[in-house]
């Protein structure tokens, strides 16, 4: 599995419209839905700049992706034009591969949240 990051600085104005847009179930993910290999987004907000997002495309290949950026080229160009106002940059961070994962337990097996 691949992970394409973008980092997007979003207009004060057009941040609502930005998040749904951008969003799980928003017109971007709904775009690539129909491609086989997307496996879906991840939309964050910097908790200290409100302004800039990272936007995570979770593919199951690059091919797949590139196959997918190709056989719908047109609505791609075309829904990046109609959301470019709402941004003063985009920028393509990469591709990234999962090398590992962990997951970090409170001390004496108590989860967070519990009481």
């Amino acid at each position: 599995m691949i992970q394409v990051v973008w980092e997007f600085v979003v207009k004060d104005e057009a941040r609502g419209q930005f998040e749904l847009a951008y969003g799980p179930g928003g017109a971007w993910s709904k775009l690539f839905s129909r491609s086989p290999g997307f496996r879906g987004v991840t939309l964050l907000r910097d908790a200290g700049n409100p302004r800039r997002y990272l936007s995570i495309d979770f593919w199951d290949s690059e091919a797949l992706r590139e196959k997918a950026l190709t056989e719908h080229s047109d609505d791609y160009a075309e829904l990046d034009a109609s959301f470019t106002e709402w941004t003063d940059s985009e920028t393509e961070l990469g591709v990234f591969r999962v090398l590992a994962e962990a997951t970090v337990r409170a001390p004496g097996g108590r989860h967070r949240g519990a009481s």
